[in-house]
């Protein structure tokens, strides 16, 4: 089994590992490359461990010619560059001190020691050169059986980082089947209060991942059940309008599930979770007026579309129907996707080349005429447009 292992990488990512395995012939596979290609799914990053402190390694592969990044040398990796694409390198570590938020390392040759300090069994297997797989904790029976387990004592792990909570959610959802696990479910629902302890750009930057990941659903219940969304959403939860909601298949769009997961006092999660400036904005727009119907009109839904974007009004459709669940909105959002943007087709130099007089009441007429332009459907042209501007300012005000 394991000697196939290797042979489902890409071959442009194989001959790569070749290149390195023959600078650091001890360098493993480690950590998701190696759970994804058990799992046979698709492989994001490659990472590799190896027992040589990081200086040694970047001199030993750029004495070979492959360009070398040293994007963490105070934690031991660096990461090679080939044919453009990153393989991260790691020395080997254990922990010598942990605060639930960062840990004090130490370089070790190890393997199970450095495996020990991983979070999840299916983890914290790695895979040599040979394609052999080296797993201490049973993490390829925890695969099969869709069990997401702690390595060790699952209290300790939360201790040394708490958004280890967070990710046995997330990877629960992806790769968990049937009951989570008990020693694990006890040991979030004692320590949730530590999740308070977390920066909230780490929070939020799992809160999405679990969101638009998969089983978002049983996710969330499985979260309300161990009790931490009073903790990670203090503001409150919906559980029943999220549910609404994903019950009529969404697109995997983290602020629209979470405009439904915290319908009220939005603005105040944006604020706390520190988002973005373009999340908070969207988030804003979704749950702002007005909303589209499937009982309006194409001049209805074409005047809506020169002032919103057609993503932001198929949001508050969702979120509409999330309410109202006998309201099908699946028609109205094939609507909006056909329907042509309109582009208010007139500007203001337009006016002065025309012959009008510059000045303030020119922003005035503009507004005048876009509002006739969109109660009329926003069909009429540039001529039109114009044509109905200078009959206005030669009806003067």
């Amino acid at each position: 089994m394991t000697a196939n292992l290797l042979a489902r990488l890409e071959p442009a990512r194989l001959h790569a590992l070749e290149q390195i395995w023959a600078v650091l012939p001890q360098a493993r596979l480690v950590g998701g490359v190696v759970r994804d290609l058990m799992a046979q799914r698709p492989i994001a990053d490659v990472d590799l461990a190896v027992p040589q402190p990081p200086e040694e390694v970047m001199q030993s592969l750029q004495a070979q010619g492959i360009t070398v990044v040293p994007t963490g040398l105070a934690h031991g990796t660096v990461t090679a560059v080939i044919a453009s694409a990153p393989y991260e390198i790691t020395t080997l570590r254990r922990d010598v001190e942990t605060d639930g938020r960062h840990a004090v390392v130490c370089w070790t040759d190890n393997w199970q020691e450095d495996a020990a300090r991983r979070d999840f069994t299916i983890n914290a297997m790695s895979c040599d050169s040979a394609g052999t797989v080296h797993d201490y904790f049973g993490g390829q029976h925890d695969l099969a059986e869709g069990i997401v387990r702690f390595v060790g004592d699952a209290t300790l792990r939360i201790q040394e980082d708490a958004l280890r909570i967070l990710r046995f959610f997330r990877f629960w959802g992806r790769y968990g089947q049937g009951q989570a696990d008990t020693q694990a479910m006890q040991a979030i629902t004692t320590q949730a209060e530590l999740l308070n302890g977390l920066s909230v750009e780490r929070i939020w930057s799992e809160l999405k991942r679990i969101l638009v990941g998969p089983r978002a659903l049983d996710v969330v219940y499985l979260m309300q059940q161990a009790g931490i969304l009073p903790v990670l959403l203090p503001e409150g939860s919906h559980v029943h309008l999220f549910a609404q909601l994903m019950a009529f298949g969404p697109p995997a769009d983290a602020i629209l599930r979470l405009a439904a997961l915290v319908p009220e006092k939005s603005a105040d999660l944006a604020r706390r979770l520190k988002f973005s400036r373009a999340e908070a904005a969207r988030l804003k727009a979704m749950q702002a007026e007005p909303v589209p119907l499937p009982t309006m009109s194409e001049v209805q839904l074409r005047h809506l579309l020169a002032d919103t974007p057609p993503d932001i009004l198929a949001a508050r459709s969702w979120l509409y129907q999330a309410r109202h669940p006998d309201v099908s909105g699946t028609d109205l959002r094939q609507r909006l996707a056909q329907l042509e943007i309109p582009v208010f087709p007139l500007a203001g130099r337009d006016l002065l080349e025309a012959g009008c007089q510059p000045g303030p009441h020119i922003g005035r007429v503009l507004k005048d005429v876009r509002n006739w332009w969109q109660q009329g459907g926003c069909n009429a042209d540039k001529q039109a447009c114009l044509a109905h501007a200078l009959d206005m300012v030669g009806r003067g005000p």
